[in-house]
């Protein structure tokens, strides 16, 4: 029986076999596409290709794609683990031809692979058309040989024109065309009928292979032109196929979630391999590993909420069994994945301490609230006879940290669903709460070229690395408001596209560029240089005299002093980077960067803050490289190359084939197409100067360079000498004068906090003595200046204990503000509550306040007003005594 790992190698050594380029799997979050969450099919690293964006040096490309759905459009999560083929996690393998191959190989090719490298049985195998794609018919019954009543048209399933699960589309418009599915049947003893049957929906037949021939451009007509190159593009679940392979039924019994399965039940201690909970932590592990592998951490917005709450799935699961420990469940099944998937994605090893700190972290974070959040679920069921409303779900998410699936599982669980208006009642409440502090988590893109625009265009020639300024530009487009236009005029804000530039445009955290662009009597002032559609430098400005037209040739200059000041900052970056490796540990990982003139900022993966010795750490290490003015070799190599030379890839980047390596002395190897210095001396010095918390498992560096690192460290030094001129001392002297000072300040405190004592205790005295009776009830209101909030509560509880049954409201007086405190005796707060009181005195001082029946307090403003609102206390007092 062939594994896992032996079936992913066989589909992609055999369509290797064929002239394919096998292509790593990209990342799950997607480098080229604004509009998706995860990856979730293997088309997505080349929807550029298909949209003809981008060429590539092979016209056919296999893969096995690691895809998540969960979250968005694509969402299994609710699925997952009650049923036999749902993933939040998953690998899809396809091939893909780029304008070169079409319906023909791929059908013959599939059919080849499945019944004789895998040698399944042909007789268990069929396939479906669209109802119109005669072509596939002929292809399946003349030359595979299956027979007719195998090959199963489906027509448009779906309420529309070539809507149909046949029949696929990226978009309303665009790229579009009829797909072909190969099916596999699991035999008559399983329920379910042939797809396009009323039972269609079984589990008897399954889909375990997708060919889509894009063979059209849909207009917004509707109508259906043919393209000039059709593509290919299909998909395979690497897990389905398995389960056929490995003659199971469920996903869940292959080899590799078996292995998962056993270790979940090792950690738990769970006897019982059929648990759905075994099932749900299997899957988990997967998502949430190489969520954390491709950058994704935990967080409240965007993809790292939804990391978030998968983890928390399955941490509640561990919890169910009663298996969570106090160092932690979850991340303990890293191991378990390394076992089966570390040697397909090595990256999974490399990166293990990172990901089982994230998982770790996340988890003591949830158990803290846990057992909390799942009593007062059960309180909430029990009061609303089995189900709750939308303010309780929301105030088990946003107080327990409980997400609305995790509550819709357990109400599974109990036989019940969450009711719809619960769900819309927490979404207009989480609504309301983003209104108050809005996240940016929103998906934003830049410019967007229009496609005819990117069809004429050839990717620009960066010339920057040498020069800064190049003569002979031809400017081969304009964009104004969006559109292309053939001219410019003076005045106008525009876009300029040249053949080559000197002009770095903004990518891997450095900002653009500025400068001119110029010919006789033209003047075009760049304020910003933007890579538009990954390929083509934009250059953003004003066009300040002359006319500027399609065709002319300009010089384009670079401004020096700005770009010399971002060389050393993004080359200080680097070193930065190796030296938090070095110190905090390899788990570092960068999560974002800037690189501008004035400064530099670095965020990076770290579950605590950063020490001021480890700070002091890293910044001497950086500066030793500095001082070793190391040369900064820059060389060109094959992606695979790069990586085994020992390169870091950086997440949220996208790379070609050929990648530009930078390594600076021993430490820092790093593919960057950044421009950067020549030496490390360059730098001259390094300076941190800030380090804090951006989000949940996210640190961030500030730091200065060059000139402005110097000008840090002697502005520092004059804020010290002035502190020191004020202090009486010299520079040396500051700090023990300092303590000296915190230490007299100490003391004095302390000797005003006996006298504020002592004269509270003399003036509840002197209240004591001039308290009113009221209805056997002793009644106090009076002004006290200079009381604070905690003199003035001491005071109310020495009143109480002195007086016995007793009301007392106290306004304590300061700078036109007046602060309240209102205590009642315990044995009459059925009737006078010092809350309603207190409330009823602030309202006539444009104050609020509220409390206990006991105790309140408030403000509000001193004045005219207070001294009427004391006054009338006793009277107050008097009619809820009535």
């Amino acid at each position: 029986m062939k594994t896992t790992t032996e079936i992913r190698s066989d589909f992609l050594e055999f369509f290797r076999s064929k002239g394919h380029a096998v292509v790593p799997s990209s990342s799950l979050v997607p480098g080229n596409d604004p509009t998706l969450l995860f990856t979730n099919a293997g088309m997505v690293q080349f929807k550029d290709v298909f949209l003809g964006a981008e060429k590539r040096s092979y016209t056919r490309a296999t893969s096995s794609q690691r895809c998540v759905r969960a979250g968005g459009k694509h969402n299994d999560l609710d699925q997952v683990g009650y049923t036999a083929r749902h993933h939040t996690f998953f690998e899809m393998l396809g091939n893909f031809s780029f304008g070169d191959y079409f319906k023909k190989d791929a059908i013959v090719w599939a059919w080849e692979l499945l019944t004789e490298v895998w040698k399944l049985p042909k007789d268990k195998l069929l396939a479906t058309i669209y109802h119109t794609d005669d072509e596939a018919f002929e292809i399946w019954n003349k030359i595979v040989g299956l027979p007719p009543e195998r090959i199963i048209r489906i027509g448009d399933n779906k309420g529309a024109p070539f809507a149909s699960d046949n029949f696929w589309q990226m978009a309303d418009t665009g790229p579009c065309g009829p797909c072909t599915e190969i099916f596999y049947d699991h035999g008559a003893h399983i329920a379910g009928g042939p797809p396009g049957s009323p039972d269609e929906d079984g589990d008897r037949y399954i889909e375990i292979w997708n060919n889509v021939f894009m063979q059209f451009d849909r207009q917004a007509d509707g109508t259906l032109v043919p393209l000039p190159a059709p593509c290919v593009d299909t998909g395979m679940g690497l897990e389905r196929v398995s389960a056929v392979l490995q003659h199971v039924h469920s996903n869940y019994e292959i080899d590799l979630f078996q292995h998962l399965i056993k270790a979940a039940a090792a950690i738990t201690g769970t006897t019982d391999l059929e648990h759905k909970s075994l099932r749900v932590i299997a899957d988990h592990i997967r998502a949430c590993s190489f969520l954390i592998v491709d950058g994704v951490l935990p967080s409240n917005e965007g993809r790292g909420y939804v990391l978030r709450r998968i983890i928390r799935r399955a941490i509640r699961h561990f919890w169910k069994l009663g298996a969570l420990s106090s160092d932690g469940s979850f991340w303990r099944m890293v191991a378990p994945l390394i076992d089966v998937m570390g040697e397909a994605y090595p990256e999974l090893v490399q990166k293990r301490e990172l990901v089982e700190r994230a998982l770790k972290a996340e988890e003591a974070a949830f158990a803290q609230t846990l057992d909390a959040g799942m009593q007062r679920l059960e309180g909430y069921l029990a009061q609303g006879g089995g189900t709750i409303d939308g303010e309780q779900l929301f105030q088990l998410h946003d107080t327990y940290g409980c997400p609305p699936d995790l509550i819709a599982d357990i109400l599974r669980e109990k036989g019940t669903e969450l009711p719809p208006t619960a769900m819309a009642e927490y979404e207009r409440l989480m609504e309301q709460q983003r209104e108050r502090a809005r996240a940016a988590g929103k998906f934003a893109g830049g410019t967007a070229l229009p496609a005819d625009l990117i069809a004429q265009l050839k990717p620009t020639e960066f010339v920057g690395y040498e020069h800064l300024e190049a003569g002979g530009l031809e400017v081969v487009a304009l964009l104004k408001d969006g559109k292309p236009v053939d001219a410019i005029q003076a005045g106008d804000e525009a876009i300029v596209f040249l053949d080559r530039t000197p002009f770095y445009a903004e990518s891997g955290g450095q900002v653009g560029d500025v400068g001119q662009l110029a010919e006789q009597g033209v003047m075009f002032a760049v304020a910003d240089t933007q890579k538009l559609a990954g390929q083509f430098h934009g250059h953003v400005g004003t066009l300040t005299a002359g006319t500027l037209k399609r065709g002319d040739h300009v010089v384009g200059a670079v401004n020096h002093e700005r770009r010399a000041a971002t060389v050393l900052n993004h080359s200080a970056t680097h070193l930065l980077h190796a030296a938090l490796r070095d110190v905090l540990g390899t788990h570092v990982t960068q999560k974002g960067s800037l690189v501008a003139p004035e400064r530099l900022r670095f965020d990076f993966a770290h579950f605590q803050s950063v020490t001021a010795a480890e700070l002091a750490q890293i910044e001497r290490q950086v500066n030793a490289e500095v001082r070793g003015n190391h040369a900064a070799e820059v060389r060109h190599m094959d992606m695979q190359e790069a990586l085994d030379f020992g390169a870091m890839a950086l997440f949220g980047e996208k790379y070609g084939e050929r990648v530009r390596v930078l390594r600076m002395g021993d430490t820092s190897t790093e593919l960057c197409g950044g421009t950067h210095v020549t030496r490390t001396g360059d730098i001259g010095l390094f300076k941190i100067v800030s380090e804090g918390g951006v989000s949940a498992g996210v640190r961030r560096i500030e730091a200065l360079t060059g000139q402005g690192a110097l000008d840090y460290v002697a502005e520092e030094e004059r804020r010290l000498d002035e502190a020191a001129n004020l202090l009486g001392g010299n520079a040396a002297d500051v700090a023990d004068k300092v303590r000296a000072l915190l230490d007299r300040q100490k003391k004095l405190e302390r000797e005003l906090e006996s006298l504020k004592a002592k004269a509270a205790s003399g003036a509840t005295a002197d209240l004591a003595g001039s308290a009113i009776d009221v209805r056997g009830v002793k009644v106090v209101a009076s002004r006290l200046e200079g009381f604070d909030a905690k003199a003035l509560r001491e005071a109310v509880d020495r009143l109480k204990q002195q007086l016995g049954e007793a009301v007392v409201l106290l306004a304590g007086t300061s700078d036109g503000k007046a602060a309240l405190i209102a205590g009642v005796s315990g044995s009459i707060t059925g009737k006078v509550k010092a809350g309603e009181l207190l409330s009823h005195v602030a309202a006539q001082i444009n104050g609020k306040g509220g409390g206990r029946p006991d105790m309140a307090q408030g403000g509000g403003e001193d004045g005219p007003a207070l001294k009427q609102a004391l006054a009338g206390v006793t009277d107050w007092v008097a009619q809820k005594l009535a």
